[in-house]
């Protein structure tokens, strides 16, 4: 017998698979948590500050979340505002991993 992925395309699961490994690190969870749970856009310090963490480090965390497509990052003057870009299914895959360790 023969197993074939046939639903899916090979760069859909590797897309897949790297939204899966950006929202597998809990830092990154936490900034799209913490954005996507404000009803306005935040700047990286806020961010890094509401998590006491290093600007730094909340950079290359943010760097990874916006080439996974799932955070934007706006520049206003010399700072950097971050905007989840859906809140929703941000939502759901946080209820649907929970289903899954059930």
């Amino acid at each position: 017998m023969v197993l074939r992925m046939s639903s899916f395309k090979d760069e859909e699961v590797e897309e897949a698979a790297n939204v899966f490994e950006a929202l597998g690190n809990p830092s990154r969870l936490r900034i799209l948590i913490l954005v996507g749970e404000t009803q306005r856009p935040l700047h990286i310090k806020a961010v890094a500050k509401a998590l006491k963490m290093d600007y730094a480090t909340i950079y290359r965390q943010v760097k990874v979340l916006q080439e996974r497509g799932l955070l934007e990052v706006y520049e206003v003057g010399r700072s950097r505002v971050l905007s989840i870009k859906n809140t929703g299914l941000l939502r759901q895959a946080v209820e649907i991993a929970k289903k899954m360790m059930h």
